[in-house]
């Protein structure tokens, strides 16, 4: 908010958990609703599709664009289908193990993608509910932890390597240089995203040029695909033979002064003043 306010911007804070959103939007004028909910309703088109309903614009990718993006396993069958390099999965639906002993066929789950893999739910972020499975017998246990948090778990196959974060921004959705990530107990799960300290970040990341431009086509392809609009993250494991696999789209990234993407734009030369200007002049190019 103080970089919308020193932008000349009218801006104030409305936190949904505080105030009843649709009742706080009607009794002060707004133009625009900058979005920066993160997780369930903030980036699953739920918070989107009540602002087309009132009819007030808002940062960031259309409400079933954001749907898309947000469940793990409708964006993975998009990014497959577009030839996007994902990692390959298989899906464990909570209602199959409930109604129709899916149970069962979890031995053929590991089959499909191998050990070691990642459990992780299907809709959720910030690395809640993910788990890495060495073991057989740990995974009924991993995908039950995952489906506490979702209707779905994806079982994926683990890819060893670097992690990197590819943002766009703007009308054009201008690619930024990449940041890559390295936790530095070896995991960038909850506590080393929000740790002080625990990940060293480094942008440009330091890849071979030829890497970081297969990482950033892929990125971009990833983008299209899903329909990303003015801003967005895709997050990239990269093989150690420089193979990019994505693992998600985020439509809502973090946009504080130290987050991901500002970090990237910072690099690039933007400033965030500028970065956020740029993002609202697209919902005003759009309108």
């Amino acid at each position: 908010m103080t970089a919308l306010t020193a932008l000349g911007h009218d801006a104030w804070l409305l936190d949904p958990a505080d105030v009843k959103l649709v009742e706080a939007l009607h009794a002060r004028p707004t133009d625009l609703c900058w979005l920066a909910l993160h997780g369930k309703e903030g980036e699953d088109g739920t918070v989107q599709r009540l602002l087309d309903l009132i009819g007030l614009p808002y940062t960031g990718t259309p409400a079933f664009d954001c749907e898309l993006a947000f469940d793990k396993v409708l964006a993975k069958d998009v990014l497959r289908r577009a030839g996007v390099p994902t990692p390959d999965w298989v899906t464990i639906e909570g209602s199959a193990l409930r109604d129709l002993g899916a149970g069962a066929a979890l031995p053929q789950a590991l089959e499909r993608v191998g050990l070691p893999c990642i459990v992780k739910p299907s809709r959720s972020g910030s690395a809640l509910g993910v788990s890495a499975v060495e073991r057989e017998v740990d995974l009924a246990g991993a995908v039950m932890g995952a489906l506490s948090f979702s209707g779905a778990a994806i079982v994926e196959r683990m890819i060893r390597g670097t992690e990197v974060a590819a943002g766009f921004v703007g009308a054009s959705m201008e690619a930024l240089p990449l940041v890559e990530i390295v936790p530095k107990d070896g995991v960038y799960d909850y506590s080393s995203r929000y740790t002080a300290g625990a990940t060293e970040y480094f942008v440009p990341a330091r890849l071979d040029a030829g890497v970081a431009a297969a990482i950033r086509d892929a990125a971009r392809a990833a983008v299209d695909a899903l329909c990303i609009r003015g801003f967005g993250r895709v997050d990239v494991l990269v093989t150690h033979e420089g193979e990019p696999q994505v693992l998600e789209v985020n439509v809502s990234p973090g946009m504080t002064e130290t987050s991901l993407l500002p970090m990237a734009a910072e690099a690039a030369g933007l400033s965030f003043g500028s970065l956020c200007d740029d993002i609202i002049r697209r919902v005003e190019d759009a309108a």
